[in-house]
């Protein structure tokens, strides 16, 4: 293992984890503390694994400066299950809800909606997802219970430059933060849920979390399954059945690390560091590297652009992934519905890591721009 060349992970999620985190997973792996057995093998009932839940929840809390009248659940099913429980939670049959559509996942977040209420989609949806649109042009529907957002688009690079909370008095606003969940602080109290998957930048897969405000729990659609239903899940702490127990320890790992090194304050500072070494080359690249995003909406946690000009050149971007795979870096592939580049830098991704392949990206311009 230690003579294994160091692998440069832009992964999109799951994601990199840090070397400190997955250290301790690989001391405590066989034998948890002096329980004897592993956590894989840990009951969800035993002393032990409360101790590891509450550890996480304690953290959270701490990390994110989460109030008291706000509940905190772990649960299955990733970020893409709250899209079905928002609204089976939070709505009766019948009613509305607005929803700002600025990409793949606010756009599948609105679709599984619709399956129980009716959505109304606040803004046209454009021909491409490049930018946030003004907030002073949304169509929003008064009777709506939540306004539902999605922070950071990882599909197309897309993030809000600032929090859209609060919005109206009357009106919470829930938003799917997973792919930028603990990369900068939020004021929770502006919000009326937070949902995020934790494989980008809190753990690893198969976890989601919930933060929902104590005032919006409890009336649950008939139709919404036990395991779904936020008063459920509440008064069974999360273990109304078995939690991915494993997924929970490792985002209690993750968080003390994230606090060790400086809280949300210094993950922001390392996201914004990160992102300007990349765009700082695109911007500077006379065209040669594009990113359609506009400079205000551009993610910081997943930069995606096109090799040689605004469409992309498929020779040139060949020869780019196949650099890539002989320097090392995995992961940097677009997603294939938009193609191009797509490098992502959660809060895991050492800064030499984003200085490493903006210096590559130098260089191969340097090797491959057209005289």
């Amino acid at each position: 293992m230690s003579n294994t060349p160091y692998t440069y992970n832009f992964n999109p999620g799951p994601a990199k984890v840090p070397k400190e985190v997955l250290q301790k997973a690989q001391d405590e792996l066989i034998y948890y503390r002096e329980s004897g057995i592993s956590v894989f093998e840990m009951s969800h009932r035993s002393p032990e694994f409360e101790g590891i839940i509450n550890n996480a929840e304690n953290l959270l809390r701490e990390v994110l400066n989460i109030p008291s009248n706000y509940r905190v659940l772990f649960l299955h099913g990733g970020g893409t299950g709250q899209f079905a429980s928002i609204p089976l939670n939070l709505t009766a049959p019948g009613e509305k809800a607005n929803y700002v559509i600025t990409g793949a996942w606010s756009e599948k977040a609105a679709k599984e909606a619709e399956k129980y209420i009716k959505v109304n989609r606040v803004n046209p949806k454009p021909a491409k997802f490049v930018s946030i649109p003004d907030r002073a042009t949304w169509n929003v529907d008064p009777e709506g219970k939540y306004l539902f957002y999605t922070d950071n688009e990882t599909i197309h690079g897309v993030e809000y430059p600032a929090p859209v909370a609060p919005f109206s008095e009357n009106m919470p606003v829930v938003f799917d933060m997973t792919s930028n969940f603990l990369t900068r602080p939020v004021d929770v109290t502006n919000y009326g849920a937070i949902i995020a998957g934790t494989q980008k930048n809190a753990g690893v897969a198969g976890l989601a979390i919930v933060i929902v405000r104590d005032d919006l729990i409890g009336r649950p659609q008939t139709i919404c399954p036990s395991i779904l239903d936020y008063k459920v899940l509440l008064a069974n702490q999360s273990l109304y059945n078995t939690p991915p127990t494993y997924s929970i320890y490792m985002t209690g790992l993750f968080l003390q690390w994230i606090k060790d090194q400086g809280g949300l304050e210094e993950m922001s500072r390392r996201a914004d560091a990160r992102a300007k070494l990349v765009y700082d080359v695109i911007d500077q690249s006379n065209g040669f590297y594009s990113c359609a995003v506009e400079p205000t909406a551009r993610s910081r946690v997943n930069a995606c652009f096109r090799v040689g000009g605004p469409s992309g050149d498929e020779a040139l971007e060949k020869k780019f992934f196949e650099q890539a795979k002989e320097r090392r870096f995995v992961g940097v592939k677009g997603h294939r519905s938009v193609g191009g580049v797509r490098i992502s830098m959660f809060n895991a991704c050492p800064l030499s890591d984003a200085q490493t392949i903006a210096d590559m990206m130098v260089q191969f311009q340097k090797e491959n721009q057209k005289k």
